[in-house]
């Protein structure tokens, strides 16, 4: 027996594939393909989510150049070079001081993307039946989980 797939909730085996409430014997299927489920509360929130940090991130450079563009403007009307571009400095080196801790939201901001923005459903006919076998708003596992059931599916009709 060739291990495909496992987690918590999902095992995918040469001879079966284990969800939450189906055990489903690969030689009983029949097809497999997978659909787009309706949206859920979770997966509205993390795209409202992903767009709240983008714009929390966009917005301090945004006022930044603002600044400074007002910073140049006044400076040029009252002719004080010397302290615009040490303000300019500062501002420099303060953007320098903060952007490693950048890497945490935009840790946030790529997990969000890697987790997708639908509900994945996965299918099977068994016996005849159409079956969900499992709906998840994980775009990176149920890819995963999807592919270890192709390959499953692949290597049992080859062995037919």
């Amino acid at each position: 027996m060739t291990l495909y797939y496992r987690d918590d909730a999902v095992q995918v085996t040469s001879e079966v594939i284990h969800t939450g409430r189906h055990v489903v014997r690969l030689a009983d299927i029949a097809y497999v393909w997978h659909a787009r489920g309706a949206t859920t509360l979770a997966v509205r929130g993390r795209v409202l989510g992903r767009g709240v940090l983008v714009l929390l991130l966009s917005l301090p450079p945004l006022i930044a150049l603002v600044c400074v563009l007002s910073l140049a403007w006044a400076a040029q009307d009252r002719g004080n070079w010397p302290l615009a571009l040490i303000i300019l400095a500062v501002f420099v080196v303060a953007g320098l001081a903060v952007a490693p801790f950048l890497e945490v939201p935009l840790g946030w901001l790529d997990r969000s993307y890697e987790r997708g923005n639908r509900v994945h459903e996965l299918w099977v006919q068994h016996h005849g039946r159409e079956v969900m076998l499992l709906r998840t708003p994980d775009a990176l596992r149920f890819g995963q989980i999807y592919r270890a059931v192709q390959r499953a599916v692949e290597q049992q009709s080859e062995h037919r």
